[in-house]
């Protein structure tokens, strides 16, 4: 068992966070679920902007789709679904062995829509029926509009990743949704075992956020203590009363999904966003310099079970003291993420126009 192999029996999940048609067509994808377990793929509108723009693989199709009458979101769809349908294919193996707790692909709407409802639902309805694969989840920021498509979408009965999210005041309000989405699910009658969602919170941007005005003391711990926190609501409210009902009709929690853990800062351990968040019902989406560098010096263990996130708590109230506004924290990077996203979105529409 190599190293990434060695986090599996503590309950996490790595996913790789890179989808491409040369990942696919080299066979490298098929490679790291055989040798690494990668059990899942997330995708992102600067993912594709990178693929599409530098895989020579898309040059045949992007020329001819330009020669019909599309816009350039339709042959930007056009190009990347048989991408994603070919992932979930890959992976569903692991979908069917998992009884649908492992091997999903993350698609997103299109950043755009952050603040549009009813765009965003439209957008998530029309790629699900494209990509027609159980085991797809449509990738939706934690916007206030995306939390409000969430509870629709999860009622309907698609798979959700709700991506962007900073603060614990943010999770909470995507765990109130998806809880609403299913329990309208459960009064329709519709089942609800095959409903699966994660939460994305974001690690490596909040510490490179604060790091400058925090003291050396505190530097680097930010991002994992809020991680944890999170956690320990998350087994509050999807390991009690509250969810019991739900889970007894076949519903499952929305796991956390730990994002952006890629080290930014050198000075830091490059594993230190994975070592550090190993643990039961949770995912962690990993770029492939991350991935190589765990499989390389890694150490797995579990980080989570039995802890009373005492200290965390601690560390948190201590950045607070140093001038830290949580809340304001967390919007405002989902708003620097979201003008990235669009950044890029706007960018691969240039490529596909």
């Amino acid at each position: 068992m190599n190293r990434l192999q060695a986090i599996r029996p503590f309950g996490q999940r790595i996913w790789l966070d890179n989808l491409s048609r040369e990942l696919l067509a080299s066979g490298e994808l098929a490679r790291l679920v055989a040798e690494d377990g990668i059990a899942g793929v997330t995708s992102n509108p600067t993912i594709f902007h990178k693929a599409i723009g530098s895989d020579p693989r898309y040059r045949d199709d992007l020329n001819a789709l330009k020669l019909r009458a599309l816009n350039a979101e339709q042959t930007y769809e056009a190009l990347v679904v048989p991408d994603v349908q070919a992932a979930c294919d890959l992976m569903a193996g692991q979908y069917a062995a998992s009884h649908g707790d492992d091997g999903y692909v993350s698609l997103e709407v299109s950043p755009l829509l952050a603040d549009d409802v009813e765009g965003t639902l439209e957008a998530a309805r029309r790629l699900w029926a494209a990509v027609k694969r159980p085991n797809l989840m449509i990738k939706i920021p934690a916007t206030k509009a995306g939390v409000t498509a969430l509870a629709h979408l999860i009622r309907e009965g698609v798979n959700v990743n709700v991506t962007l999210l900073f603060s614990l005041t943010q999770v909470e309000a995507v765990w109130d949704a998806y809880i609403a989405g299913l329990s309208a699910r459960h009064d329709d009658g519709e089942p609800l075992g095959h409903v699966k969602a994660v939460a994305s919170f974001f690690l490596s941007r909040v510490d490179s956020a604060i790091d400058a005005a925090l003291p050396a003391s505190l530097q680097g711990k930010g991002a994992i203590a809020l991680a944890k926190s999170a956690y320990a609501r998350y087994l509050e409210r999807f390991h009690g009363a509250e969810f019991a009902a739900l889970k007894a009709s076949g519903a499952r929690p929305q796991y956390l999904l730990w994002a952006s853990t890629g080290t930014k800062n050198p000075a830091y351990r490059d594993v230190l966003y994975v070592e550090a968040l190993i643990g039961p019902e949770t995912v962690n989406t990993v770029p492939d310099a991350t991935l190589a560098a765990f499989r390389d010096h890694g150490e797995a263990a579990d980080a989570l079970t039995g802890a009373d996130f005492t200290a965390e708590k601690q560390t948190l109230a201590e950045i607070e003291a140093a001038g830290v506004n949580w809340e304001d924290l967390g919007a405002r990077l989902q708003q620097n993420g979201l003008a990235l996203f669009a950044d890029s979105y706007l960018a691969l529409l240039k490529l596909t126009a």
